[in-house]
């Protein structure tokens, strides 16, 4: 019952030691509180539970009871960091006991193997205990045997053996009513989805199995450990060393054991050293190292030691001791059986190619290379990378585009096996070395066309195909359902008080997380990475009026690509870094501007805005002709007002992510009959003035419009029809209906960036707010959409060179021009600038040409000036 029915357990073994037992029934009762304690509780009470239990059954003379009694101990031991004596007590338990408890102790020995990394000797102690098992119909202890199995498999790789031994033991357990082992079960399914590579498949697991941990109060840590590696192959790594730190935390404060906290030290050293924080990786992994040097663990010593040189080396501490140290950690690996081998190659190869040592390169790059032909998607991406690295090394330039071609394929194929866009989002950050590398190697040899191609080549990827959209999920709509009514009720409070309430803002978060962990669990459906990008088309496309120019970043300087008139050209601007800077400047000068009395920073703010064009643009503002222009920005330049540049300030300017996404809003035709739907949310200073104007005037669809809150269903909305959504009418689900498929769709309503969970960006409904997971139900979203008010154009810069934020999920929906801001405006400047922007689309101008009559129609003055420019027409409608 101990794992069946933990707390059950632990009172019936104190019951039964109440009662003054004989010393055989004493042994079980004390047996079972160790290992309550062992697993669940406090490491040093289990050893003494444990040890008490050892002597009572030497009393009770019954060397079965202390060969039983002895494994137990010898787990506790290894888990406390006492390698040498939990090794000795198995040798005295293989010795006491005989057939079926010969067999258990042998079971529990190769755990301790497994968890001291020797895989060798615990699949021989695991396959001399199965028959046995099998033969004395012991199901519960098979089922675990298999299990282990399965994890020893897995940890060298053979997820196919590993399946099948799963498989295996899931359907012995059906057969018991052992819910520990149950939920152990589905963890191990949700392990070996992620070594196959399935992420989504592998979170949905993992977060299955700790629900039924839940219930029955089993800690969770080992669980821990593995959801962490799943969120740091899929781009987490900041959740996951939060994860990993909080729960040695708790390891710490529960007296529990050191062998799981070594595990977790290093777990959280790999996610540190992912999200950038080497100082903090190298203080983790050194001491994981010291934790499994003292344990005898030398297969988690030599992971540990490979984080440690990798984070060393991303602080700048390179040096020839570490590419000895690190090819030695990579010997030790190969000579274990380890997937992270290639990986101690690589870095070894990385590390000897920038001290110039070529010939040492070669030779750990060769190794590793060997990894990008068999294994799941991240090993051959590594492969790939120390291809590439060869390549370069020896001048070949047509060889590096090969290996980052092939590799960045690889990576295509893993990214849209997730369905969710923030999955698919930041698992871009896996290829930025490769497309980095490709981006070189054309500008040495390509010349700008195929530079051009290798920017687009990874840039806004998660733009080039909807996310997975699981409407049929009756879990997940309640639980928006159920954020959105707690939100509302958090605003409410606060609006009133003036004060968070706590009880309201936690359950707020809880259901964020499950709404989240729901998204992240949906799969991918297209395979590949859609359609190539083709400079020919681009230019065809642009003819000979339209000027498109995509900006660059290599080794942190700005290159201009300017397309148009059939050519690509190239040029130098400035350096990022001061391009970052002064768009920050900028952004502090709008929000002044958004009040009155602020005007004495006009001048300051125009003076930001030429530096800024001569820093991202440079010569080429000289070159840009008299006709429209498309900019496509890196995603670090996603704040920069591009209407405040002298340069386009006059002229026709739509921005994009890419220069693939333009042509796919170019591409969009609108739908025949789409509705036009006004929507006005609560609580706006200006009262949301212009929807009012624009309900009771004619419009594009030939004839004054209909004040049509009150009409129920996408039925109710005939073709052409103008649709105000106001009051009680403006509520989630109804502006959902009348968005999906909409010719055009303006929202007034108070925008909410989420820097720390972007697509929890937020729209104020009346029932609460429409957050970009909203929309990214829709079927089609509409094919323009203004969105009048503040931070509704901020994005969160994520993976290679992505964006998330509301716009974002609208433009793979079908969505092919948004009117959006950039910054806080002033709500009684923007009615004009709307009236004008709408006239200019009635009179059939695109979002573009009517966002520049708009402004050049708005009064003089500075806040309308600055009202103007923070607005930017994203795509080509």
């Amino acid at each position: 019952m101990v794992f069946a029915a933990p707390g059950e357990a632990l009172a019936g073994a104190e019951e039964v030691l109440a009662s003054g037992p004989p010393p055989l029934h004493a042994s079980v009762a004390h047996q079972v509180i160790g290992i309550w304690q062992r697993d669940f509780g406090d490491t040093r009470r289990a050893l003494a539970h444990l040890r008490r239990a050892r002597d009572l059954a030497a009393r009770a003379e019954s060397p079965e009871r202390e060969a039983d009694v002895l494994a137990t101990l010898g787990v506790a031991l290894v888990h406390t960091g006492r390698t040498r004596q939990g090794l000795a007590a198995f040798e005295r338990g293989v010795a006491r006991g005989t057939g079926h408890t010969r067999a258990r102790v042998l079971f529990r020995r190769a755990y301790v193997w497994w968890v001291l990394g020797r895989h060798g000797e615990a699949l021989d102690d695991v396959r001399r205990a199965i028959p046995v098992l099998r033969q004395a119909d012991d199901v519960i202890w098979t089922a675990r045997a298999l299990t282990l199995r399965a994890t020893v498999h897995l940890a060298l790789g053979a997820v196919e053996r590993a399946e099948a031994d799963f498989t295996a033991a899931e359907a012995l357990w059906d057969t018991t009513g052992q819910e520990h082992d149950k939920a152990d079960a589905v963890e191990s399914r949700g392990l070996a989805a992620f070594r196959s590579g399935d992420v989504p498949a592998a979170l949905r697991l993992l977060d299955a199995a700790e629900e039924r941990y839940a219930k029955l109060g089993t800690p969770t840590f080992m669980l821990t450990i593995r959801r962490c590696e799943v969120l740091m192959a899929a781009g987490l790594a900041p959740e996951a060393l939060a994860e990993a730190d909080g729960a040695i935390t708790a390891l710490d404060g529960m007296g529990g054991q050191s062998t799981r906290k070594a595990e977790l030290l290093l777990v959280a050293a790999r996610a540190a050293r992912l999200a950038d924080d080497p100082q903090a990786a190298i203080a983790r992994a050194a001491l994981a190292v010291r934790l499994f040097a003292g344990q005898r663990r030398t297969w988690y010593e030599s992971h540990a030691r490979l984080v440690l040189a990798e984070a060393r080396r991303a602080a700048g501490r390179g040096s020839g001791r570490l590419v000895a140290d690190a090819a030695a950690v990579a010997r030790r690996l190969a000579a274990a059986g380890a997937p992270a081998a290639p990986e101690a190659s690589l870095l070894a190869g990385r590390i000897a190619l920038e001290l110039g040592w070529t010939a040492d390169a070669e030779r750990h790059l060769a190794v590793a290379a060997r990894s990008r032909r068999a294994g799941p998607p991240l090993a051959r991406m590594t492969g790939w990378a120390a291809q590439a690295l060869r390549a370069r090394a020896a001048g070949s330039h047509r060889g590096v585009l090969e290996a980052c071609r092939r590799g960045l394929d690889v990576l295509d194929d893993h990214r849209m096996t997730l369905g969710a866009s923030e999955l698919r989002a930041r698992a871009t950050a896996q290829g930025a070395e490769l497309a980095a590398l490709a981006q070189r190697a054309s500008l040495a040899s390509g010349g700008p066309r195929r530079l051009l191609v290798w920017s687009e080549r990874w840039r806004a990827t998660v733009l080039s195909a909807p996310p997975a959209r699981p409407p049929a999920d009756p879990v997940l709509l309640s639980g928006m359902t159920a954020f959105r009514e707690i939100a509302a009720r958090a605003e409410e409070a606060r609006r009133e008080g003036g004060r968070p309430v706590p009880v309201l803002e936690r359950e707020q978060r809880r259901l964020e997380r499950e709404i989240r962990s729901r998204t992240l669990h949906m799969r991918g459906e297209a395979p590949g990475g859609g359609d190539r990008f083709d400079v020919g088309r681009l230019l065809e496309q642009l003819g000979d009026g339209v000027r498109l120019v995509e900006l660059v970043v290599l080794d942190g300087r700005v290159h201009v690509l300017l397309c148009g008139r059939g050519r690509v050209r190239r040029y130098e601007a400035g350096l990022l870094a001061e391009a970052e800077r002064e768009a920050e400047h900028v952004q502090a000068g709008l929000r002044r501007l958004a009040h009155p009395g602020a005007e004495a920073r006009l001048p300051l703010v125009e003076a930001a805005g030429r530096r800024l064009q001569e820093l991202l643009l440079g010569p080429v503002a000289g070159r840009l002709g008299s006709g429209p222009v498309v900019v496509v920005p890196p995603a670090r330049l996603h704040r920069v007002p591009w209407a405040l540049l002298p340069a386009l300030r006059e002229r026709v300017l739509s921005v994009s992510p890419s220069a693939t996404s333009w042509l796919r809003a170019h591409d969009t035709a609108p739908p025949p009959g789409g509705s036009e739907v006004l929507v006005r949310g609560p609580g706006l200073a200006g009262g949301g003035a212009e929807v009012t104007e624009l309900a009771g005037r004619g419009g594009g669809f030939g004839g004054p419009g209909a004040l049509d809150g009150g009409e129920a269903g996408r039925g109710g909305s005939p073709a052409g029809r103008r649709i105000v959504l106001e009051g009680d009418a403006a509520r989630v689900p109804r502006v959902l209906r009348e968005l999906d498929g909409a010719a055009l769709a303006h929202i007034a309503a108070h925008g909410t960036f989420r820097a720390d969970s972007p697509l929890f960006s937020s729209l104020r409904m009346a029932d609460g707010p429409l957050i970009a997971h909203d929309l990214e139900r829709l079927e089609r979203s509409p094919y323009r959409i203004i969105l009048s008010c503040c931070d509704t154009a901020r994005f969160a810069t994520v993976g290679a060179d992505e964006l998330l934020g509301l716009v974002t999920a609208l433009l793979p929906l079908g969505t092919a021009g948004v009117v959006a801001c950039s910054a806080p405006v002033n709500d009684a400047a923007v009615v004009p600038l709307m009236l004008a922007l709408h006239k200019g689309l009635d009179a059939g101008l695109s979002l573009a040409e009517a966002l520049r009559d708009a402004r050049a129609a708005l009064p003089g003055d500075a806040l309308h000036q600055a009202t103007g420019w923070a607005f930017s027409a994203f795509g080509a409608a």
